[in-house]
């Protein structure tokens, strides 16, 4: 069993001006093989205004889930028997409307990767300070939670081939159909929100464009100081439209700005 004491912060306090959760608090299903740490989450997001269920394991988390549907799920990767990576796959399979933050181990930089890639919203290591994690919960929430906005004015139209399929990378990116195809034709699997933002580079080359210049432009809406959505999202879709996603050619960091698209010479 894990001491709790390396999984929260040493400087964590109970807030006195937190509030009790009312009637349309948002679900929260905290998922840890900690029972102290459960405990204390528990308490901890009650006091702060959410309904909280926990499960030990990932067993007691499906029960929960045929059940119930939560607006969120915080899932240790380190649980013995099916871990946090397995359920966080299987949660994206059968609950793809629920948001999943992952608790991971300092030192696992791979668990951090392999939940991203299994279609976590956001992770935090642990020892983490829960003011943090309360934090990045409410950022996904929202996010998951938005008012859809008005149709937007159309965008403009781009030049290309007839088919309607433009070069990104060695991939060809499909606007008609909103699609992205590799090198032999085969079709690469991209959510709406990775085309929406490959759009987005494709429209503007060239042109560094800041992380709330693509939130309001490819996700109509703000971006927030703990939201790492668009980051998380550029490193997977570098895993797609980059031969060497560690060195990217074509969706490249701007620092201290955001990121720029440079098509390949032709």
């Amino acid at each position: 069993m894990r001491a709790t004491r390396h999984s929260i912060s040493p400087s964590w306090t109970m807030t006195p001006e937190a509030s009790q959760p009312g009637l349309d608090a948002p679900h929260l299903l905290v998922v840890d093989d900690e029972p102290e740490l459960r405990s204390l989450l528990v308490e901890y997001f009650g006091r702060h205004g959410l309904k909280v269920h926990a499960a030990a394991d990932a067993a007691q988390a499906r029960d929960h889930l045929a059940q119930a549907r939560p607006g969120l799920a915080v899932l240790d990767v380190n649980m013995p028997g099916e871990n946090g990576l397995a359920l966080a796959r299987w949660m994206r399979e059968t609950h793809p409307g629920v948001g999943i933050v992952m608790l991971t181990t300092a030192s696992d930089s791979i668990d951090r990767v392999l939940g991203l890639e299994m279609g976590a919203d956001d992770y935090l290591p642990k020892p983490f300070e829960p003011r943090e994690l309360l934090a990045r919960v409410r950022a996904v929430l929202r996010r998951l939670t938005v008012a859809v906005p008005p149709p937007a004015a159309p965008a403009p139209r781009l030049e290309a081939a007839s088919d309607e399929r433009l070069p990104f990378g060695f991939c060809q990116l499909d606007m008609a159909q909103r699609k992205l195809y590799g090198e032999q034709g085969q079709e690469i699997e991209i959510t709406a929100a990775e085309f929406d933002l490959l759009a987005l580079f494709a429209r503007h080359p060239n042109r560094p464009l800041s992380r709330d210049q693509i939130m309001e432009q490819a996700h109509n809406r703000g971006w927030e100081v703990f939201d790492r959505s668009i980051d998380l999202r550029v490193m997977r879709l570098r895993r797609k439209v980059e031969r060497n996603p560690d060195k990217p050619e074509h969706i490249k960091t701007v620092r201290n700005v955001g990121y720029v698209y440079v098509p390949a010479p032709r």
